[in-house]
């Protein structure tokens, strides 16, 4: 359950060692990259991963000086049935140009962004616990993603010692990838879901491509989609690592 259909074989090792490597000090042979403004509210999320309460109580602790106003993401939907946490996870996941890991939504950011998106709370019998368990779901997921994409990364080990780092990310649920709409052709599921993710390789930018499937949840991991993780086609390396991957599948 939740195993890959895309993770190389051969160097699981490999990526076991770059995933255990410390993110925070870097070898002097892989160069420091410039920092790059994360997504809104990512610089200021460690005080909610650090101290909760003191958001959860009703103190803001993330004010906006261009407005002195919190920011809406935090902040309850004027309907909202329930009250939602406002804390946040920090990930393992290394956030290029800082010496820090990107922080995932708290339970209100995640209620806010789907209401954004056209979702309606009254059209679903939700409650306060269901979103604690999507969250700890979405998580997981990009915990699993993130993982896949080390075993990927441990071929280029040498190249890049302190491993890679998330640049920037996207979702494009609706644009199926090629080897999706192949997949559907031959019978099997559509992804309900597609990210991709740029990660920085000391230096060189590399565009992974996610397919979600549909799995069993998992209650006590909380795993629960099939991930479909591969560089993208962007590059002759790219193709050669997947050439590479294939090759070892079929003669194992």
């Amino acid at each position: 359950m939740g195993a890959s259909v895309s993770t190389p074989a051969a160097p699981t090792v490999q990526a076991e060692a770059v995933a255990a490597a410390p993110q925070a000090s870097p070898p002097s042979e892989c160069p420091m990259h410039k920092a790059e403004p994360g997504p809104a509210h990512q610089d200021r999320a460690y005080e909610f991963v650090e101290c909760p309460m003191r958001a959860a109580a009703g103190v803001q602790t993330d004010i906006d000086p261009a407005n002195m106003m919190p920011p809406p993401n935090q902040s309850p939907a004027p309907d909202q049935p329930f009250s939602l946490s406002v804390a946040r996870e920090e990930s393992t996941i290394p956030r290029h140009g800082t010496e820090k890991n990107w922080v995932y939504p708290s339970e209100q950011m995640f209620w806010n962004a789907m209401l954004r998106k056209g979702w309606r709370w009254r059209d679903e019998d939700l409650a306060a616990p269901d979103m604690t368990n999507i969250i700890k779901i979405h998580n997981k997921n990009n915990e699993q993603a993130w993982q896949e994409i080390l075993k990927w990364e441990a071929m280029h080990a040498g190249e890049c010692p302190c491993g890679p780092t998330l640049k920037r990310f996207g979702g494009k649920a609706k644009e199926f990838s090629p080897r999706a709409r192949l997949r559907h052709w031959m019978g099997y599921e559509l992804p309900f879901d597609r990210h991709d993710w740029i990660i920085d390789r000391c230096g060189r930018e590399v565009r992974y491509v996610i397919d979600y499937y549909d799995g069993e949840i998992n209650k006590d991991t909380y795993q629960f989609s099939i991930l479909d993780v591969r560089p993208a086609f962007d590059s002759l390396g790219a193709v050669w690592d997947r050439m590479k991957v294939a090759w070892w599948r079929w003669s194992s």
